[in-house]
C-alpha cells in the first residue's frame, strides 16, 4: 500500500512540475509586453493621426489636383513630413517587435503568441513603409510640376495615387499587445504582481 502512495505522490509531483517552463516563459513574455504597452499605445495613436491627416490631404489632391505655385511647394513639404512620420511610427513599432523577438522561448503557446504578434507588427511596418515610399516618390513630382510651364494644376503625382489606394484599404491598428497580454494572463492566471 505504501508503494502505491509513493507512486501517487510521484505522479502528482511530476504532473505539477509539467507546464512550469511554459508558465515561466509566459510570465517573461507578459513582462516584456507590459513594459512596451505604453509605447505601443502611443504608436497606435500617432498612426491613427498620421493616417487621418494623410487621408484628408491626399483626398483633396486627388479630387482637385496638386495645385499651382506655392501650393506645390507646400504639398512637397507636407509629403516629406508625412514620410518622416511614417518612419517614426515604424521605428516605434520596430522597438516593440524587437523586444518581443529577443525573448528566447521554447514552449509552444508562448512561441505562438510571440510569432503572431511579430507577424502583426511586421505587416503594419510594411504598410507604413509602402506609404512612406509613395510619399517620397511624390516629392520630386511636386517639384517638377512647380518648374513646368505646361502644368495646369489639375493632375497629381503617381505617388499620391498609390498613397490614396493604400489609405483606402487601410484598417486602423488594433491593440495587439494588449490582446496578447490579456490572452496570456487569462490562460496562465497571471497576477499583476507577476508582471
Amino acid at each position: 500500500m505504501k508503494s502505491r502512495y509513493w507512486w501517487f505522490l510521484a505522479a502528482v509531483a511530476f504532473a505539477s512540475g509539467c507546464g512550469k517552463p511554459e508558465r515561466i516563459e509566459a510570465v517573461q513574455l507578459s513582462q516584456v509586453l507590459k513594459k512596451n504597452q505604453a509605447n505601443f499605445a502611443t504608436a497606435n495613436s500617432i498612426e491613427k493621426d498620421f493616417v487621418s491627416n494623410a487621408r484628408a490631404w491626399s483626398a483633396d489632391i486627388t479630387a482637385n489636383g496638386a495645385g499651382r505655385g506655392v501650393q506645390l511647394d507646400q504639398n512637397a513639404t507636407v509629403a516629406t513630413e508625412l514620410a518622416k512620420s511614417a518612419v517614426a511610427i515604424s521605428v516605434q513599432l520596430g522597438q516593440v517587435r524587437q523586444a518581443v523577438y529577443d525573448l528566447s522561448l521554447k514552449e509552444e503557446y508562448p512561441q505562438s503568441v510571440r510569432d503572431t504578434l511579430i507577424t502583426q507588427l511586421a505587416k503594419r511596418q510594411r504598410i507604413l513603409q509602402d506609404m512612406r515610399a509613395s510619399l517620397e516618390k511624390s516629392v520630386p513630382e511636386f517639384v517638377e510640376y512647380r518648374h513646368s510651364k505646361t502644368y495646369a494644376g489639375d493632375t497629381y503625382p503617381v505617388g499620391i495615387g498609390e498613397l490614396d489606394a493604400l489609405l483606402q484599404t487601410y484598417k486602423p491598428p488594433e491593440d495587439a499587445v494588449g490582446s496578447a497580454l490579456a490572452g496570456l494572463k487569462a490562460k496562465y492566471k497571471l497576477s499583476d504582481t507577476e508582471l
